[in-house]
């Protein structure tokens, strides 16, 4: 028995040998999985009316995630146009005014002209001139008051139009939308609470495709570039399971190793960061996943 047992371990090794066989290629750099997450935050304050956003669900861009109470921005925006509107009648009232008070000026200028030429032929009397003179300058401060007036209302119309624009603004803010199509990944906030602008809301990112970011030593940087194709492996249960990937960025500064990150040659104290975009099939890749990266394949020799 013992004699068939090494005569079998014998075989093995020598069909290994015959085939090529030789240990797995090490990974050229490690990893861990990222993702662009988004916070979405409140842009205006009150409580939350509606709030639809589930973890772990999917989201689409534009979609209406929250929806905090207008009420009181309602209220104040009538406030306001009612403000406006009066003012705008007032402009209109002063201009007619104007209107008069000019037409007046027009009357008392030629009134006075004329008291003039009739006192140079002696057929007025200076008191009349006077009287004339002094009618012509009450007409004119009079218009100026007028215009003052008018042209303070129509400032006053100006700032209403503009703090409308302004409450019309807050009033869509009031109504988050979904800026990116992407999967929830917590939740902050829930309906019926009160929120303020700023507040968090709830997080988002697309995990369709995900991002590895690696890190390699300086002699590795001449077997990478930017759109390089290259493989990527996870742990797939008892076994690894392989997936296409793309170099998308490359840092151009180099930095100390992270602690939880090795590298090929670990005496190596200054790392390059890059990052390979994986397409998601399936939802395999998860964030903070750790993942090993093969620059080139490795062919077995003959």
């Amino acid at each position: 028995m013992m004699k068939a047992s090494s005569s079998s371990v014998l075989i093995a090794v020598v069909t290994c040998a015959l085939a090529g066989c030789r240990a797995p290629a090490k990974p050229d750099a490690y990893g861990n999985v990222e993702a662009t997450e988004v916070v979405v935050a409140s842009q205006a304050s009150g409580q939350l009316e509606a709030f639809t956003p589930v973890e772990g669900e999917r989201l689409p861009a534009g979609t209406a995630a929250a929806v905090v109470d207008t009420s009181a921005l309602v209220l104040q925006l009538q406030q306001i146009d009612a403000q406006r509107s009066s003012t705008g009648s007032r402009v209109n009232e002063v201009t007619k005014q104007l209107g008069v008070l000019e037409a007046q000026r027009e009357i008392a200028v030629r009134t006075y002209e004329r008291t003039k030429r009739l006192v140079a032929q002696q057929a007025a009397t200076t008191q009349q001139l006077d009287a004339a003179e002094r009618d012509l300058r009450t007409l004119e401060a009079q218009i100026e008051a007028t215009r003052a007036q008018r042209q303070t209302a129509s400032r006053e119309v100006v700032t209403s139009d503009a703090r409308v624009a302004q409450v019309r603004d807050q009033i869509r803010k009031s109504r988050v939308l979904n800026p990116i199509s992407g999967t929830v990944l917590t939740t902050y906030a829930k309906a019926g609470e009160f929120v303020q602008i700023g507040q968090p809301l709830y997080k988002i990112a697309n995990l369709d495709t995900m991002e590895l970011r690696a890190y390699v030593t300086e002699p590795q940087l001449a077997q990478v570039k930017v759109g390089q194709p290259v493989q990527v492996s996870i742990d797939a249960g008892e076994g690894r399971r392989a997936l296409s990937g793309t170099v998308s960025w490359i840092s151009s500064q180099a930095e100390f190793t992270p602690t939880p990150i090795e590298t090929r040659d670990e005496r190596a104290n200054l790392v390059y960061a890059i990052k390979v975009r994986v397409p998601n099939t399936n939802g395999v890749l998860k964030i903070g996943m750790p993942a090993d990266v093969q620059l080139a394949t490795v062919t077995a020799s003959r």
